[in-house]
């Protein structure tokens, strides 16, 4: 059983909502970063206060830290349903991807082809791509032209017996689709290649359920997720054994640290189960029974995919209904997340978007780190394009606020 969303409900956990220089400003870059949740914020303080001490010795300040860093853990990994030693916790998934790529060359021989698409965030692309100075053939899944989709069919002509890995978002953050990870999984599987997904501009629309997704590798950031500024990643433990350590010499073998070489943000790994708080209080109200955290998790998706499609549909309509905008990517709203790329037609972007600002619009513009689709779509960067990006929390208010400026500014 199951009510509609509540946005006063949702909005109240946020106290960005509640603070005088931010209102009346509608937040429509949340692809570049979340509003905090008051429970994790609450959390983050009180470890500061109380906390904020070297975790696991014996003394009651040192127990408490390591307890709220294993609960974490813990419930990160039963809401993505997976093993909690399977998830990591490293200063931003760019570093992460940096550590697994030096972490996974010497699994692989001179020769040893992968894949990795281009319609990432840089992110997921930069230093999978730096293996090809050491030996590693890099092949390059390009966007459609027009769409600028990931097409399934253009991946079967890259993959062979030598494809050691495919690399792809499960949405990208410029184009807004979600890409059919379990599909894509399969075909890399049939080769016998690791898949590594990026899921930073997917996660914040509901957390997947890891162990149905067909995925060896999950990242995204917990700062874009309602969190800290800390990326996420799960991978499969049979996979970690197989990798090079990168930590300190005597942390071989224990595959928490082999993959986080840095020191970690104690605070803020304490504090992330704050997200996993909010997701709770979520579920408590809106539904009825208990159910383990992964089912939680699984009605939440929908409840919140609900509420962005409620709020994308009248956007999308009045973007399709002008023949002054371009919407880049598909233009429907089926699968696809509330992220959307615009480029002016009649006027010029950096002028429509100095208008959107006066309208209290707080967006984005840029290439976002997204340049290889860009690229592929002939695409001007810089100026690169307008993105609009909202999450379940955000209003039909700001919506209409929203179309209001963009009727004015272009």
């Amino acid at each position: 059983t199951a009510l509609p969303l509540d946005p006063l409900r949702i909005r109240a956990a946020f106290p960005a909502f509640d603070e005088p220089t931010l209102r009346d400003r509608a937040f429509f870059e949340n692809a570049g970063g979340s509003y905090p949740c008051r429970q994790f914020i609450e959390k983050l303080t009180d470890f500061y206060l109380e906390n904020k001490v070297q975790p696991y010795y014996p003394y009651p300040a040192s127990i408490r830290a390591g307890e709220m860093m294993d609960e974490s853990y813990l419930r990160m990994a039963a809401y993505l349903n997976v093993r909690p030693e399977e998830i990591h916790f490293g200063p931003s998934t760019t570093q992460n991807v940096y550590v697994l790529a030096n972490a996974m060359r010497p699994m692989w021989e001179d020769g040893d082809e992968i894949v990795v698409s281009c319609q990432d965030h840089e992110a997921n692309a930069g230093a999978w791509r730096r293996l090809g100075e050491r030996g590693i053939r890099v092949r390059e899944w390009h966007v459609n032209r027009e769409t600028g989709m990931l097409e399934t069919e253009d991946l079967d002509n890259l993959l062979n017996d030598r494809t050691r890995m495919v690399a792809f978002p499960h949405c990208s953050n410029v184009i807004g689709y979600f890409n059919p990870v379990q599909k894509i999984s399969e075909k890399a599987k049939k080769v016998g290649a690791v898949v590594a997904v990026d899921g930073v501009a997917a996660a914040p629309h509901g957390f997947p359920d890891l162990s149905t997704l067909g995925a060896d590798i999950y990242m995204f950031s917990l700062y874009k997720t309602y969190g800290p500024h800390l990326g996420l990643m799960y991978v499969k433990q049979a996979l970690i054994e197989k990798m090079e350590n990168q930590s300190h010499f005597f942390k071989k073998g224990i595959t928490r640290n082999m993959i986080t070489p840095a020191g970690p943000d104690h605070a803020q790994i304490g504090a992330a189960s704050g997200i996993t708080d909010y997701f709770d209080t979520v579920y408590d109200h809106h539904f009825k029974g208990a159910v383990p955290a992964h089912k939680k998790n699984t009605a939440l998706a929908v409840l919140f995919r609900e509420r962005e499609q409620k709020l994308l549909s009248p956007l999308m309509d009045f973007l399709r209904s002008r023949d002054d905008v371009k919407i880049i990517g598909p233009d429907q709203s089926d699968h696809r997340a509330p992220t959307i790329s615009i480029l002016p037609v009649k006027r010029t972007l950096d002028d429509v978007y100095a208008k959107l600002v006066d309208h209290k619009l707080m967006l984005g513009k840029g290439d976002f780190y997204a340049v290889r689709p860009l690229m592929d779509m002939a695409i001007a960067h810089p100026p690169g394009v307008i993105r609009i990006s909202f999450l379940h929390y955000n209003t039909e208010e700001e919506i209409a606020q929203l179309i209001k400026g963009l009727k004015e500014a272009l």
